[in-house]
């Protein structure tokens, strides 16, 4: 599956980071790099940090405790929180979008040449996105509109919904919980009209599976087959 368990062991690893550089690093302290502007990196321990409108960030942006807002056009590496959030504007270019404790959400026209990762929190992709590897989550609904994934799509206890004709052209995964993570709730899977799985939907564990008569999947396997999805005509279930 994705790395989206490890992230939980980013948090030293970040702190480090900062501290190594002094002259990008803030504590306690939010970050704004203005519209147009140009940046080679920016990093919190307490604070939020804003990209704003056309800006240019040749480097990464992290924090620990805050949110990271991406405004419309920008360029950015990677975008990294421990205890926060992503929005990430229409039309901005990025590498990798991560967080521990903290929702993502893309909006539409967005170009991600990496993956989207998080351990706790909701995952949002909108129209005409496209992410080039693996989106993934333990704990969080993901909610796909019209957007292309280039991996694999994977969650442990979330919900996932595939709309307005979002394709995977990986795996879509659902993996069995264990340990901490354990938890009897039955995700509820909803392949959308007009939506594509091109890999396989393999599931280490009993799901709701809902699967339009007009979406397109390369198969069920693992615990559950095709019989046992509940197949559907109209937008919705």
């Amino acid at each position: 599956m994705m790395k989206v368990l490890s992230k939980s062991a980013t948090l030293a690893g970040l702190i480090a980071l900062f501290l190594a550089l002094p002259a990008h690093g803030s504590i306690n302290k939010s970050i704004k790099i203005g519209a147009g502007e140009t940046s080679d990196g920016e990093s919190s321990v307490n604070g939020s940090i804003t990209i704003g409108e056309g800006a240019t960030v040749t480097g990464d942006v992290t924090t620990v405790n805050g949110t990271i807002r991406i405004e419309q056009g920008a360029i950015i590496g990677d975008a990294e929180t421990v205890n926060g959030g992503l929005r990430v504007a229409e039309n901005v270019k990025s590498q990798n979008l991560s967080t521990v404790n903290g929702s993502i959400r893309v909006a539409g026209q967005v170009s991600v040449d990496g993956e989207i990762s998080a351990v706790n929190g909701r995952i949002v992709v909108g129209g005409g996105s496209k992410v080039v590897n693996d989106v993934g989550n333990v704990n969080g609904e993901i909610e796909l509109s019209g957007s292309e994934i280039g991996g694999d799509l994977s969650t442990v206890n979330g919900d996932i919904d595939l709309a307005d004709g979002a394709v995977i052209k990986g795996d879509l995964i659902v993996e069995k919980p264990g340990g901490w993570n354990k938890s009897n709730r039955e995700p509820r899977i909803v392949i959308g009209p007009g939506s594509r799985v091109e890999g396989t939907i393999r599931l280490e564990r009993e799901v709701e599976l809902f699967i339009s008569e007009s979406a397109e999947v390369g198969g069920v396997e693992g615990v559950m087959s095709m019989d046992d999805a509940v197949r559907f005509s109209g937008k919705r279930p």
